[in-house]
């Protein structure tokens, strides 16, 4: 995983290049040295702090719907097609 200093960031955006994204459209965001630490050992190497956690929401954002759909499954009643 990436781990970028401001000199590191100053690099990034005179390559222009970020897994296809410019780095031109950033922010900073205070973690604790912990939750820093757990993104650290959830992202491949190579990877970014912004990659692992896009795929952390969409992770999330999937299993919020496979449990939404499955709540309905479980709760709602269905009637065949063919007796429409």
């Amino acid at each position: 995983m990436t781990i970028a200093s401001s000199r590191d960031t100053a690099k990034h955006k005179s390559h222009g290049r970020h897994s296809g994204h410019g780095m031109a459209d950033t922010t900073t965001i205070s973690l604790r040295k912990e939750t820093k630490e757990i993104l650290r050992k959830l992202g491949s190497k190579g990877q970014t702090y912004d990659e692992v956690i896009r795929e952390l929401v969409e992770k999330a954002s999937i299993k919020e719907l496979d449990t939404h759909w499955n709540r309905i499954l479980e709760e709602e009643e269905f009637i065949p097609l063919d007796e429409l």
